[in-house]
């Protein structure tokens, strides 16, 4: 496993994919477990969990929009721990709103789903390189490759992040680092299911192109593609052929979609 022996970084840790990808890094062998959360005591709940399953683990209520206190954060942890050989850049937020969204809404949305993977990159890659190498997920969405009705905000920016991904994934690829990009669909997580309940189109659209995966399936996912070096990880294999249908015709694509949109 490419976790194996190593130190394990995972933000939005404190719940959801986050909490479940900590979970399987400590079941893949990892040396050490980084659980990290905006939610002080939910990483705390889930270091703890790893710590049942015998690995070593710490909680850090860090808030990954937050360029100094990230870097701090991965000074930290590699002198505690020594080299990290994997992160998870996991954090996420919703908004639900479209165009009109409040700019304060849209700009949270740029800052968690897209500057907070680029903040930890930027702290992290420098010690990969000089280490040989590691691996860097970060969490899109299947929005990133297919779109989202009713929530412009997180459509464009996980389109963003999967934009990211690929970009640190060609030009970091010669040190040895693999980039992943982690899409899922749909996900019983407390961002989407409140979404379906209340009808909100964005939770709709989601629930009916796929099935709704429990958080520890798509972490299993994420660390086997990991393993495999995959830059596209899809734990919902019908996104790879509606991605592909998109690609080959977008026009016909937006059309479909245009009455939702």
């Amino acid at each position: 496993m490419a976790i194996a022996g190593k130190t394990v970084l995972v933000t939005g840790a404190g719940a959801g994919i986050g909490a479940a990808l900590a979970v399987e890094a400590a079941g893949g062998g990892a040396a050490a477990v980084v659980a990290v959360d905006i939610d002080a005591a939910g990483a705390e709940a889930t270091a703890a969990a790893v710590r049942e399953r015998g690995v070593a683990a710490v909680a850090a209520g860090v808030d990954v929009a937050d360029a100094a206190a990230v870097r701090a954060l991965v000074a930290e942890v590699r002198a505690e721990h020594g080299p990290i050989g994997a992160v998870f850049s996991n954090a996420g937020v919703a908004v639900g709103l479209g165009l009109h969204a409040p700019m304060s809404l849209w700009e949270k949305a740029w800052a968690v789903n897209v500057r907070a993977h680029v903040h930890l990159a930027q702290a992290v890659l420098p010690g990969m390189i000089r280490d040989g190498g590691g691996h860097f997920m970060i969490t899109a969405s299947a929005a990133g490759l297919l779109g989202l009705p009713g929530d412009a905000p997180y459509a464009v920016t996980k389109q963003a992040a999967v934009g990211l991904a690929e970009w640190l994934a060609c030009a970091y690829a010669r040190h040895g680092i693999k980039v992943s990009a982690l899409c899922p669909l749909g996900v019983r997580t407390g961002l989407l299911m409140p979404a379906v309940a209340a009808g909100h189109p964005a939770g709709l659209a989601v629930a009916e192109l796929g099935p709704i995966l429990e958080p520890a399936e798509v972490a299993a996912c994420a660390v086997a593609g990991l393993a495999d070096g995959r830059f596209l990880v899809l734990p919902h294999p019908e996104v790879a052929e509606l991605y592909a249908k998109k690609a080959a015709d977008p026009d016909a694509w937006i059309h479909t979609h245009a009455s939702t949109r």
